[in-house]
C-alpha cells in the first residue's frame, strides 16, 4: 500500500465501545475494501479473541451492514455488543416510577382508589 496513490486508499476507523473505554483503530485500506477486510486489518480478533463481531452485529455509522459491504473513505465501522438490559423493559419501569411518584405527590389518584 505504500506505493499506492492516496486516491486509491480509504481512511476508515474500526471501533468497539466498552463501558468506560472505546477501542479504536484508524486504518488505510485499498479502494474496494470491505467491512470484513477492515475488521481483519484492525487486529480486533487478536485484541478480543472471545468476541464474535457478527454475532451482535457490525455497522457503519449506526446502520447494520454485511461483511461484504464496500467501504467508503471516512467510514466508521462499529462492532456492536450485547445490551445489558432490555430497552423496552427499562422504559416501562421508568414510566411506572414516574406514575408512582406523581401519585405519591397527590396529583393523581392511583388506579383502583376512589
Amino acid at each position: 500500500m505504500a506505493n499506492e496513490p492516496a486516491a486509491a486508499c480509504l481512511s476508515v476507523s474500526v471501533c468497539y465501545a466498552l463501558p468506560g473505554h472505546v477501542w479504536m483503530r484508524e486504518l488505510r485500506l485499498p479502494a474496494g475494501a470491505t467491512v470484513a477486510d477492515a475488521l481483519a486489518a484492525s487486529g480486533f480478533a487478536a485484541a478480543f479473541p472471545v468476541v464474535q463481531p457478527w454475532e451482535r452485529g457490525v455497522g457503519i455509522f449506526g446502520r447494520a451492514t454485511e461483511p461484504q459491504a464496500r467501504l467508503a473513505d471516512g467510514d466508521r465501522v462499529e462492532i456492536y455488543r450485547g445490551l445489558s438490559f432490555d430497552p423496552k423493559e427499562s422504559r416501562r419501569r421508568r414510566a411506572e416510577h414516574r406514575r408512582a411518584k406523581t401519585a405519591r405527590n397527590g396529583r393523581i389518584r392511583p388506579a383502583g382508589l376512589l
